[in-house]
């Protein structure tokens, strides 16, 4: 009942106070996982969704899914060439780019001295190079507009450090402190700058990412979020012009007492964080 009471305030938020008709909403990392099922779930709502991954086979498979108007193009967000490149193509065809959502990025856990400096370099060339790529590239028109909104996809690693976690929970801490800072500049305008910060999310990618298999099994399955909560929480960001979200909420009540107790309770969550 609460589920449907809150999809309701969601859906009229979204009707009311921003609608999506006709609005460009690009959408990076949008092959599967949270990105496929936003771009999908968006063009119901009569957006045009424009899904960018490195993938060509897997963007026409959810290309397929797709009723309304809508585009891919096939991106490297490491690569910033090709991200500028891109936005570039987006534009001269669209005139504007409304929304941008930086979702691309992908964990690889493991105990800091397993990791390969390759890996912990690829982690941040993704998770925080793409998304500060992608912000050079699409800023200077939404500011010529003097409209648009940004959403950075991070995590609530990116607040609260974990075992095996220390170059993924590097690149969204990364994330998060160039997504409040281009906030703190962009004041004046009416772009809004937002961040999404989730907890771990049922995709492929966690799988992928947990490769003993242990964090997954050890956590309770009401902790892990579904592809269809960050839908939601999208939506409602979009639809209230919420700067910050975050999500599961009990994450989001644990990070804020870490804040001000953090090595009290550094022993205390070590036991619930450290799992994988």
């Amino acid at each position: 009942m609460l589920s449907s009471s809150i999809d309701y305030l969601i859906e009229m938020g979204v009707n009311k106070v921003n609608t999506l008709e006709q609005k460009v909403v690009v959408i990076t990392g949008a092959s599967g996982g949270i990105g496929a099922h936003m771009a999908i779930k968006l063009s119901t709502y009569g957006a045009i969704p424009i899904l960018l991954a490195r993938s060509k086979e897997r963007l026409g498979k959810i290309s397929d899914q797709i009723q309304g108007q809508h585009d891919v193009y096939v991106v490297d967000v490491s690569s910033k060439d090709h991200i500028f490149e891109v936005i570039s193509l987006i534009l001269s065809k669209y005139g504007k780019i409304d929304i941008f959502i930086n979702n691309a990025g992908y964990a690889v856990f493991n105990d800091f001295l397993q990791l390969s400096l390759n890996e912990i370099e690829e982690m941040m060339m993704v998770n925080y190079f793409g998304v500060v790529y992608s912000c050079k590239a699409v800023l200077p028109s939404m500011i010529e507009r003097n409209s648009g909104h940004i959403i950075n996809v991070a995590s609530m690693a990116g607040k609260v450090g974990s075992a095996k976690s220390s170059a993924y929970a590097a690149s969204k801490h990364a994330v998060l402190g160039f997504t409040n800072s281009l906030r703190q500049e962009l004041n004046k305008t009416n772009i809004i700058v937002s961040s999404l910060n989730c907890g771990p999310i049922d995709t492929p990618l966690l799988t992928k990412a947990d490769v003993s298999g242990d964090y997954k099994a050890n956590l309770p399955k009401w902790f892990i979020l579904e592809p269809e909560t960050v839908t939601k929480a999208i939506l409602d960001i979009i639809a209230n012009q919420k700067v910050e979200k975050n999500i599961p909420l009990i994450a989001n009540m644990g990070s804020k007492i870490l804040q001000i107790l953090p090595r009290s309770l550094d022993k205390i969550t070590a036991k619930i964080t450290n799992r994988k």
